[in-house]
């Protein structure tokens, strides 16, 4: 959902610029920020704001431009709110999911010079022992961004069947033991933290797993953070909403962090940019099915070694983009 950070999720803000008490690094900026550098005006979206990372650089690197921020979690709405204060009515930050993004545009009737998004779950929430996002912390099992939701971990844990969890796990975060571990949340039920979430997991899986070096349990906290977010339901409809505003040579920018959010990603783009007939094969085209994208990249891009080695959450990064085409290249 945002950016991607690492160290203490504390802010500090103060005459116009951000003093942080931990480093911020907004994931793969400097592909980000090429990727724009050409639209010098307009209105730009950033529909996973986060704490503010890559909105800030992009309104930093050209005066001419308008920002609307898009997040789910009131902590990232209120922090960013404040942290980009100083650039006044340049910017407008909104308590929404980003599968709500036409609905927020359509109100002001304006279209998009570029998007951005940052898919995921964000430093801060994984840094907040109390979100319940993270195996590392003793929290209760929770994983909304929207605290207002009712749906939260505890309810995916302890009232999805056998086959419900060894679905989401296997579909969610690509997880060789999913049944496994399915059947051992099912039998060791009730279950009320995090810590005990991640020990069950690790007592499920084949020993040798174990010795991966990454925490066995990380793939099904993933799983279940994505059903009780819905985030992958959201991605489709969200992207298209964005390209069908934005005006022509206006770019869309797409991080994704594991294989299903790209997967979708992927789809999406190469079918706008392959104008896929949408029709039955039995009957002719009605649809008028036509590109309307122009992939700057077929393949997608990843990280540098040294971008890193510098912040390691930024390591499963995926980068993709796509620029809207005009009428008279259709």
């Amino acid at each position: 959902m945002t950016e991607k950070t690492h160290g203490s999720p504390s802010l500090n803000v103060g005459d116009g610029e951000v003093s942080q008490t931990y480093e911020h690094d907004p994931v793969m900026l400097k592909e980000v920020l090429k990727t724009f550098e050409p639209l010098k005006e307009g209105l730009f979206v950033d529909a996973t704001v986060g704490g503010g990372g890559h909105a800030h650089a992009l309104l930093k690197q050209s005066p001419n431009r308008s920002l609307i921020g898009l997040d789910r979690d009131p902590n990232a709405v209120r922090a960013t709110k404040e942290r980009l204060r100083h650039l006044g009515d340049r910017v407008n930050v909104v308590h929404a999911r980003f599968d709500q993004i036409a609905a927020v545009l359509d109100s002001g009737g304006r279209q998009l010079t570029g998007a951005i998004f940052d898919l995921g779950v964000s430093s801060h929430q994984l840094d907040t022992p109390d979100r319940g996002f993270s195996h590392r912390h003793d929290a209760p099992l929770d994983m909304r961004m929207d605290p207002q939701q009712e749906l939260n971990a505890s309810i995916v844990v302890n009232t999805y069947t056998e086959d419900e969890l060894a679905w989401l796990l296997k579909f969610n975060a690509d997880e060789r033991f999913a049944r496994r571990i399915a059947q051992s949340i099912v039998a060791q039920r009730p279950i009320s933290s995090t810590t005990q979430l991640a020990e069950l997991v690790r007592n499920a899986v084949p020993a040798a797993a174990r010795r991966t070096g990454k925490h066995p349990a990380r793939r099904t906290f993933q799983a279940v953070r994505i059903a009780v977010n819905d985030e992958l339901e959201q991605i489709e409809l969200a992207l298209k909403q964005t390209i069908e505003r934005l005006v022509p040579g206006g770019r869309i920018v797409v991080l994704s962090y594991h294989s299903g959010e790209d997967k979708i990603v992927k789809q999406v783009l190469r079918e706008a940019a392959d104008g896929i007939c949408e029709c039955p094969s039995t009957l002719p085209c009605i649809c008028d099915s036509e590109p309307n994208v122009r992939l700057m990249r077929r393949k997608v891009v990843r990280p540098t070694a040294e971008e890193i080695e510098a912040n390691p959450r930024a390591a499963s990064a995926r980068f993709r983009a796509a620029e809207r085409l005009s009428v008279s290249e259709l």
